[in-house]
């Protein structure tokens, strides 16, 4: 192997790592589903810190407005797929977190 090839081989694996390295280390979302369908009443916004368990998502049923969306995980809200007055349904992923380093 020349020495040319050698150093190619070296550069490649150290590529590989860096890219492996930011990949890990780039924010993980965990979506957060709807368990009711109904119209959007409130939502959580983005940036806030939340603790599981936490609304993000209030829907009006018809007995009212009601939960449809709690945190899994403690975390910061980086993304609101749904906004007041739209419709939703069960399954919906509503909202994204971004765990706190201690839930990854």
């Amino acid at each position: 192997m020349s020495r040319n090839q050698k150093r190619l081989l070296i550069v490649s694996i150290l590529m590989i790592i860096l890219v492996s390295a930011w990949v890990s280390a780039a924010g993980v979302l965990v979506d957060q589903r709807s368990v009711l369908s109904g119209k959007v009443h409130a939502v959580v916004g983005p940036g806030s810190a939340v603790k599981e368990g936490d609304v993000l998502v209030v829907v009006n049923t018809i007995v009212g407005p009601s939960p449809a969306v709690r945190a899994t995980v403690d975390g910061v809200v980086r993304e609101i797929l749904v906004k007041p007055g739209q419709d939703v349904r069960q399954g919906t992923i509503a909202v994204r977190i971004e765990p706190s380093k201690g839930n990854r």
